[in-house]
This record gives C-alpha cells, sequence and structure tokens, in this order.
C-alpha cells in the first residue's frame, strides 16, 4: 500500500512538472512541433507494448535526443505523445510539451514511463492522421516542420483509407515518418509480411518522409532513438534501414487491411 501511494505521489509531481508550463505561446518559436502516435491495437502483444514504451522513454532520457535538440535552431521543440487504435480511440498521455532542455527532455519521459499501458481493438492509421491534425491546430507556437510519428504493427483496417487521411495531411504541410513494427510474434508470424512497404505507400509522406523498419525486439530502443534524432534536428544513422518515400505508382495494396477484415467477417458468418 505503501509503495502504491508513493508510485502515485510520484505520478502527480511529474504530471505537474510537463503542465506548470502552461499553453504553449502563440509566438513560441519551434524547430519541430511532433505528435508521437503508438498503436495499442489488439495486434500488439504485451510486452510488445512495454519495449515501445520503453524505448520512447529511453529516448527523451538519452543525452544524444539532447543534443539533437540543443542543435536546432530554435533550440525548442514541441511533444505530444498519443495512443491510437480504431478511428474514434485516440488518447493523449502526455499533452504538447515544450522541450528545450535536458531537464525537461527528462521530465517528458519520466511523466511518460508512470502511464499505464492498455490494449484496445482495431488499427485505424486514417484516425490518427486525423486526430494529428487537429492536434496542430491547437497548439501554439510556430513550428518550422509538423511532423507525425506512427509506429504500428499493421495496416489499417478501420476508419476511411488511410492514403485519403495522409494526402490531406501532406496537402496542410505535414510530415508522416513511419515506424512499422514487423518481428515475429509468439504465434509465429508478422501482421503484413511487407508492412515495411506498405507504411512506405501507404501511409508517409511529405518532404524528407522515411520509414524506418524494427525487424527485432532487441533493437526497440535504438531505432526509437535514431527516428526520434532524425525528426528533431536530421541527425542520421546508418545502422538500421532507411527507407526513403518515393513517388510513383505504388505498388503496395493500400486497402489490404480493410479487405483481410472483410474477409474475417465473412469466414465468421460463414460458421455454423
Amino acid at each position: 500500500m505503501a509503495n502504491r501511494l508513493l508510485s502515485t505521489l510520484a505520478f502527480f509531481l511529474l504530471a505537474g512538472e510537463v503542465l506548470a508550463a502552461g499553453p504553449i505561446a502563440p509566438d513560441a518559436e519551434l524547430d519541430v512541433a511532433l505528435v508521437i502516435a503508438v498503436d495499442v491495437s489488439s495486434s500488439m502483444e504485451g510486452e510488445e507494448q512495454g519495449l515501445q514504451r520503453e524505448g520512447f522513454v529511453e529516448a527523451f532520457r538519452s543525452s544524444l535526443v539532447h543534443e539533437a535538440i540543443a542543435n536546432g535552431l530554435h533550440g525548442r521543440i514541441a511533444v505530444t505523445y498519443v495512443e491510437w487504435s480504431g478511428v474514434k480511440d485516440q488518447r493523449v498521455l502526455v499533452p504538447w510539451t515544450i522541450i528545450d532542455s535536458p531537464e525537461k527532455a527528462t521530465s517528458f519521459a519520466n511523466h511518460l514511463a508512470y502511464q499505464p499501458i492498455r490494449q484496445a481493438g482495431m488499427t485505424s492509421i486514417s484516425g490518427i492522421i486525423d486526430h494529428s491534425r487537429k492536434l496542430f491546430e491547437q497548439l501554439g507556437g510556430v513550428p518550422i516542420r509538423r511532423v507525425v510519428d506512427v509506429s504500428g504493427d499493421g495496416p489499417n483496417n478501420d476508419g476511411r483509407r488511410v492514403t485519403y487521411a495522409r494526402d490531406e495531411a501532406v496537402a496542410d504541410g505535414i510530415v508522416i515518418n513511419g515506424l512499422p513494427i514487423m518481428f515475429r510474434r509468439v504465434s509465429g508470424s508478422t501482421e503484413l509480411q511487407d508492412l515495411d512497404l506498405y507504411f512506405k505507400e501507404c501511409v508517409i509522406g511529405g518532404t524528407g518522409s522515411f520509414v524506418l523498419p524494427l525487424h527485432d525486439p532487441e533493437q526497440f530502443a535504438m531505432v526509437i532513438r535514431t527516428k526520434i534524432m532524425r525528426e528533431i534536428a536530421g541527425v542520421d544513422n546508418a545502422v538500421p534501414r532507411i527507407i526513403p518515400a518515393q513517388t510513383g505508382m505504388p505498388s503496395m495494396n493500400c486497402v489490404t487491411g480493410e479487405k483481410r477484415k472483410q474477409e474475417d467477417l465473412l469466414s465468421q458468418e460463414r460458421k455454423p
């Protein structure tokens, strides 16, 4: 009981640190406004979710990320952390937060670390892209770039087509990057074998957008740190395989998730 009370007290103290700064000033100059959009759909296993969360926490505690922020034109970014699943299921775990020092980056990480991990239902990448556009509208400050960092382990299967949401966001000047999670589960297979290609052709977009696939759960922290560094300050790392966005006709069926969902529903209806 005492440990639980101490943990609860620590959580509220950390929440106070994040919220104490209040709303972001409309004239605040920002190098980037970053929406970290994290998949918590039913296909995400518990251990997988834990590694994903730890990866983002470690990234914002990393001195390399702190240096990347400091080396920006203004040395100041705004970040929010959002979990998503179905078309109407998006939850902000950490609201828009200015990070302009190692202390504020660590405070952001600590606040995130104390949030409970949940598992939800469907996978609506289009839903989180649309929601992210609304979050940018609520943001004070003037970012040089607006970026949505989408991580997930499966294709869109709920809500409108992901390409519609992507194209509208890109038309607004938003950059969408992808972190497809592709390592094998206990069941022996990934959600989609060509998920990296799906993200490249159907999800990401905007100037400089890229896909950074994750094939090994032990590399979660390194890959996330690399991705965050690239997004906030253009810092690259040649170790993970980075797939830049390319123009041209897509070779991936961008409604593969919706078709699979329909096939599953028909299969269930045919069962006696």
